[in-house]
């Protein structure tokens, strides 16, 4: 039974990692670029998240309402200020642009809050659990955590396949110049892209910091993992990213039941075993598709 909740657990762990990875995988989908910050933003949303519960008393799930609109809205002015005109200098430039973004977070967060680790206090709900069997039990908060990243990643992808504003990101990462012409504004469409990202990325903060402790400098270590489960995934396939974090969920809690040093070490061996037999990861589909 030890062994069936490890995979369990696992699997609801992974739910966390696919809405970590959503955004990432959105932005690379839709714009071929990698966000070097992606994992800093999800700490600072974290932050964010502690700042309004202080502020209001709300709880920290409550305060979503608040963290989401703020990042969708910051993502839009950070692709349209920043991001953008680094897209229009090359490939390089973009990643560039997000590894110093990232520096700059740290080190702004590391200045307001210090280097203390935070968490975000959830009261009972944190250790609240549905008992399945006598010996199994799942926790509520790893559960809603799990739904919330299945629902994060069906909602872009219906956005993506389903609507005139997928259309149009489908057609302005196929051919940038032709989608142009037909009169669609490349920069607008990028933007919402980015801030639907930054969105999920917001949603994505708040759970962590509700799951784990945090501090500054925990983005690069986020950032790994939502990047591992883009690639186990296949980059750009927003149902493959969700089953790469359920892949490296599953990997670190079976490494962890086996030793518990082993938890971390298990997923980035699982990771560099798909990276090395499966380079273009298990389900290989661009978003745009």
């Amino acid at each position: 039974m030890e062994w069936v909740n490890a995979l369990v657990q696992g699997l609801l762990l992974g739910g966390l990692y696919a809405l970590l990875a959503c955004g990432l995988s959105l932005v690379f989908g839709v714009m071929r670029t990698v966000n070097i910050a992606h994992g800093d933003l999800a700490v600072f949303a974290a932050f964010l998240g502690l700042v309004v519960v202080e502020r209001t008393g709300l709880h920290p799930a409550v305060s979503i309402v608040a963290v989401v609109p703020v990042m969708a809205a910051a993502g839009y002015a950070l692709q349209r200020g920043l991001l953008g005109p680094a897209l229009a200098r090359g490939e390089i430039a973009p990643l560039l642009v997000t590894f110093g973004l990232a520096v700059v977070l740290q080190n702004v967060l590391q200045e307001l809050f210090s280097a203390d680790t935070q968490s975000l206090d959830s009261g009972g709900f944190a250790t609240a659990s549905l008992r399945l069997t006598d010996q199994l039990a799942v926790g509520w908060l790893p559960l809603v955590t799990f739904a919330v990243g299945v629902g994060a990643v069906a909602a872009v992808q219906l956005v993506l396949s389903r609507t005139r504003l997928g259309r149009a990101m489908r057609a302005t990462s196929d051919d940038p110049e032709a989608a142009g012409l037909m009169g669609i504004d490349n920069r607008h469409v990028y933007g919402i892209a980015t801030a639907i990202a930054l969105a999920t990325v917001g949603l994505a903060g708040v759970f962590l910091g509700m799951r784990t402790q945090f501090s500054p400098t925990l983005g690069p270590l986020v950032l790994i993992f939502a990047f591992e489960a883009v690639i186990i995934g296949g980059l750009g396939s927003l149902w493959g990213t969700l089953a790469g974090g359920i892949v490296l969920g599953v990997a670190q809690t079976i490494g962890a039941q086996v030793q518990p040093a082993y938890g971390v070490l298990a997923g980035h061996l699982v990771f560099l075993v798909v990276l090395g037999l499966r380079p273009q990861g298990l389900f290989p589909r661009t978003v745009t598709t």
